[in-house]
């Protein structure tokens, strides 16, 4: 099977390199996962676009990333894992929050319902379970936030396959693995 290599700014189109040098700016470095994603401009500008429109909609940044985290189990992607227990803890969950969360089950109903939704649209390709949709309506969300879970859960996964064939190094602490 073909070995990836995580790709530098010099190896990837000039717009690849916009996209690098604005995460460089924010972020301070260019994370393996998405120079990765660099060999390809569209898939790259692609998952910005969507990542950062999600960003602001309906769902707040702990809700987000309680999404991120339970897709990412659910697909088994260390990397994503890694680099969304640190996201998550810096949106103010707890260590044992995240694993919680990873488990699918917190002490918050509300939450509950979003990562029960998440989790059903993951594990059913789509195909939600109606209790978990029930669920998330009677929590208090709406149709608007269906939808950016949709999308949400979308973009996990993408991220999750990359990283699935490509094996790419994680430069992330790694996520503490559930009991």
């Amino acid at each position: 099977m073909k070995t990836f290599q995580v790709p530098v700014r010099e190896q990837v189109s000039a717009e690849s390199q916009v996209i690098f040098d604005q995460f460089t700016k924010r972020l301070g470095k260019v994370p393996n996962l998405y120079a990765t994603m660099g060999y390809s401009a569209a898939a790259l500008k692609g998952f910005v676009d969507l990542d950062t429109a999600l960003s602001h909609g309906v769902l707040s940044g702990k809700q987000r990333e309680a999404i991120a985290l339970i897709v990412s189990e659910i697909n088994n992607c260390a990397y994503c894992l890694a680099g969304h227990t640190l996201a998550a803890m810096k949106n103010g969950f707890s260590k044992e929050d995240t694993l919680n969360i990873r488990r699918g089950h917190t002490a918050d109903a509300k939450l509950n319902a979003l990562i029960g939704l998440a989790k059903s649209i993951t594990i059913n390709k789509g195909h939600a379970d109606e209790q978990a949709l029930e669920d998330f309506y009677a929590a208090g969300f709406d149709d608007a936030a269906v939808m950016e879970v949709i999308g949400l859960v979308t973009v996990r996964i993408f991220t999750n396959y990359v990283y699935a064939l490509t094996k790419i190094p994680v430069d992330f602490p790694a996520a503490e693995p559930l009991n």
